[in-house]
């Protein structure tokens, strides 16, 4: 049931690619207003972080995926039906939000039933799995609006996310609660003491920056970019992202393997990290020659830039359990957060690109270097951290 609802949360990160050009020709939006839609969607999912943290380690997973996710519920709805920007600002905003807590309570669920060392694992299965949804947003989604327009295929969506919210509440079974005496409950208890994790400052600018860059690829300029540098139609837009989000599904899934075989997850998070800044470096400069080249390249973002559970599972080797809920919902609020500034920054500049008349190969070239070169520096700092919890560096 986790992972049913996870595929739908990936589904509606990477869904208006797919509509982008329906929304431009029906509803008159530009590039930045498009990046302004998908990063609601992450502002909304990032703020809604704190409330979901708090409710995972007072009252468990089940009621708190449950019930956030009828907020995507409405929200789907609303987006089948909007008619103005404002209203699909809205509706974005309610999606974000319902889909907030659908990967942090299937890693709290694990980290408290599960060992610490099969954390990385689990989290890589969840996440590689899940991201089929990308898959979902892609082709079929492509087709389904050639079919039956974009309006009731979102509506679509709407009734099967109310099922799998049903089936959430009814299949589920929270773990026992782990709360220390005394310890205050609010939104902003125990951000002071995950704050002092010292260990955490070196990763916050890879947790920025990594899944932002790649993410905004795959949720926003993949169909853009091939559509207006390589001419590709609806179908073969479609194909494109379908073929980076089953990269991203299977890079996902390798990563726990490859975490354990070299040795942690810092190492396989800085080894993803050094190869899709170099990979997004050749899309800056050679991106614009060769469609099958441009493809490939970005299918080799999708499969070693999903970083994020490794990175993930490596923070979450400092969290001591009573803050278990707060210090992921915490993290995932920098991933989430760092995405939707990247999505309004990156639409701001296309858009700024287009009105001074920049041909779309150069607009697209310096897009891919600016991710690779936010992405090279991330990982500089990175490369200091620590690997596993030490008493004398762990809190400040």
């Amino acid at each position: 049931m986790l992972l049913f609802a996870y595929v739908l949360s990936q589904f509606f990160r990477a869904f208006l690619a797919i509509v982008a050009s329906d929304l431009t020709r029906e509803l008159g939006l530009d590039a930045a207003q498009l990046g302004s839609l998908s990063a609601v969607w992450f502002a909304a999912f990032a703020f809604t972080q704190f409330p979901v943290g708090v409710t995972l380690d007072r009252f468990g997973p089940r009621g708190t995926i449950a019930g956030f996710m009828l907020l995507a519920v409405a929200g789907s709805a609303w987006f089948a039906a909007a008619g103005s920007y404002a209203s699909l600002i809205v509706a974005m905003a309610l999606i974000g939000a319902g889909c907030a807590p659908v990967l942090m309570g299937s890693l709290y669920y694990f980290g408290r039933v599960a060992p610490p060392e099969r954390f990385a694992m689990m989290a890589s299965i969840t996440i590689g799995v899940g991201t089929f949804g990308n898959l979902l947003g892609a082709t079929p989604l492509a087709l389904a609006v050639a079919r039956f327009g974009w309006r009731p295929s979102i509506a679509a969506i709407a009734a099967v996310t109310l099922l799998a919210a049903a089936l959430v509440m009814l299949v589920l079974r929270d773990p026992p609660q782990v709360r220390r005496e005394g310890e205050q409950a609010g939104v902003l208890a125990g951000l002071g003491e995950i704050a002092r994790i010292r260990a955490l400052w070196l990763m916050l600018p890879l947790m920025l920056v990594s899944y932002a860059v790649v993410i905004a690829l795959r949720s926003l300029w993949i169909a853009p970019f091939f559509g207006q540098v390589h001419g590709f139609d609806a179908v073969e837009r479609g194909n494109a992202a379908l073929a980076m989000g089953a990269a991203l599904s299977l890079g996902a899934l390798c990563y726990g393997p490859f975490e354990r075989w070299i040795g942690g997850p810092k190492s396989a998070t800085l080894a993803g990290s050094v190869v899709t800044a170099a990979t997004l470096a050749a899309l800056g400069l050679a991106g614009h020659a060769s469609a099958l080249a441009a493809v490939a390249l970005y299918v080799v973002v999708g499969a070693i830039g999903m970083t994020y559970g490794i990175l993930m599972a490596h923070a979450r080797l400092f969290f001591p359990p009573h803050l278990l809920g707060r210090g992921v919902t915490a993290m995932n609020f920098l991933f989430i957060g760092g995405a939707g500034v990247v999505q309004w920054l990156s639409g701001q500049f296309v858009q700024a690109q287009t009105v001074a008349g920049a041909a779309p190969a150069d607009t697209y070239a310096h897009l891919h270097l600016a991710f690779g070169l936010a992405l090279a520096l991330a990982t500089a700092a990175y490369v200091m951290a620590p690997a596993r919890p030490v008493a004398s560096v762990v809190t400040a």
